[in-house]
């Protein structure tokens, strides 16, 4: 009871990537009384890394967890809603922090184990900066980690089943802005001026078209995000336009050769029309690959804690940041179901469900006996 109300604690109180200060200091002020052989702070920024030592030399074995809240206003009426208007933990991160906190407390209860224990308590992974941070902080490479693993919540599947596999796991995304630039003239005489209007088209159409020309073995997509032109300006022809786009791969050596396609494309258009052509890359996430063995951890782990294991024959299309922790050391990230009945993650109405957090422990938990070489 006391992790979840920590845990209601957390969702009243959301901060957004990289403003998690409070946040981080909460979770320092749970795990401060259970003694940890180490705690460093501002890793990567706001994060949080906790340290248990066994009482024989072993694996570095980490956990992880994210501190950040999501933009997105809560239609909640319960008690522990958001008190920030516009922000709110609609991803489930409040939860995976109180899974890790009662990970701590049974590590600090027992610390017959190999090696070391590490939680990472991750700052900004909905942006995608933070596990990249994380893993240029000199105090988090000083760690040496052997494994590593994470977990994310998912409504819509039955409360505890637990999906895995092994290679990409989540799919490699990033945004990218383009902009048209051609020159302003008078409404009245739109041929005196160079108007993007014709070349947004032309690269809406084709950038839309591309899923169906893509030949790959591999996902690959691209998602038109927005456009833009112009303003409410009735006398002036517009001389710049913008297009947003997300690009998903499976692997990350495919996004640079889908990116290098996208580009071309809008410099052939760009240059047909006499345009500058202009762009920006926006939340970019690696691919989170999970390795064979510890995919297999993972399944050994939630079968003897009693859950369903189903093994995936393709990878999640969304993204996530732990693709940069598990590029450094072998390692996987797993589903955990919510309940069928459960809003989606980053729906208004969603809520972490408490009923998960002692079946998130227990398979934690259950994959660091694993570890006892």
């Amino acid at each position: 009871m006391k992790l979840h109300n920590f845990r209601k604690h957390l969702h009243q109180n959301p901060e957004l990537s990289n403003l998690e200060q409070q946040t981080a200091q909460r979770i320092i002020d749970y795990i401060t009384p259970l003694n940890p052989d180490r705690m460093l702070t501002g890793v990567g920024g706001t994060g949080v890394v906790v340290v248990f030592n066994g009482d024989q030399p072993g694996d570095h074995v980490l956990f992880r967890c994210e501190l950040d809240a999501l933009p997105i206003h809560e239609k909640n009426n319960f008690a522990h809603r958001s008190n920030t208007d516009g922000v709110s933990h609609k991803c489930g991160h409040d939860g995976h922090m109180a899974i890790l906190c009662g990970l701590a407390e049974k590590f600090a209860q027992n610390r017959s184990f190999c090696g070391q224990r590490i939680l990472l308590f991750q700052p900004a992974e909905e942006t995608g900066e933070g596990a990249i941070a994380v893993t240029k902080d000199e105090q988090f490479k000083n760690l040496k980690i052997d494994c590593c693993y994470a977990l994310h919540n998912l409504p819509g599947l039955p409360m505890g089943q637990v999906q895995i596999r092994s290679g990409t796991f989540n799919c490699a995304s990033q945004g990218m802005s383009i902009q048209l630039t051609g020159i302003t003239a008078h409404a009245a005489y739109p041929e005196k001026g160079r108007s993007p209007a014709m070349a947004m088209i032309e690269l809406l159409q084709q950038l839309t078209d591309m899923g169906d020309e893509l030949d790959s073995d591999e996902l690959q997509m691209v998602t038109v995000i927005y456009c833009k032109m112009g303003e409410q300006s009735f006398g002036t022809t517009p001389h710049q336009a913008e297009i947003g786009i997300t690009l998903r791969t499976e692997k990350n050596q495919m996004m640079s050769k889908l990116k290098s396609r996208v580009l071309s494309i809008a410099k052939s258009i760009a240059a047909q029309h006499r345009l500058e052509l202009d762009s920006q890359d926006h939340d970019v996430f690696l691919a989170s690959v999970n390795d064979e063995v510890c995919a297999e951890t993972v399944a050994k782990a939630a079968v003897k804690t009693g859950h369903e294991v189903i093994w995936l024959d393709e990878p999640i299309r969304w993204s996530e940041d732990f693709g940069a922790i598990s590029a450094m050391a072998k390692g996987a990230m797993f589903i955990l179901g919510a309940g069928e009945d459960n809003p989606q993650i980053h729906h208004p109405e969603y809520d972490f469900p408490d009923a998960l957090i002692e079946p998130g422990i227990d398979v934690f938990y259950e994959i660091a006996q694993s570890h006892q070489k």
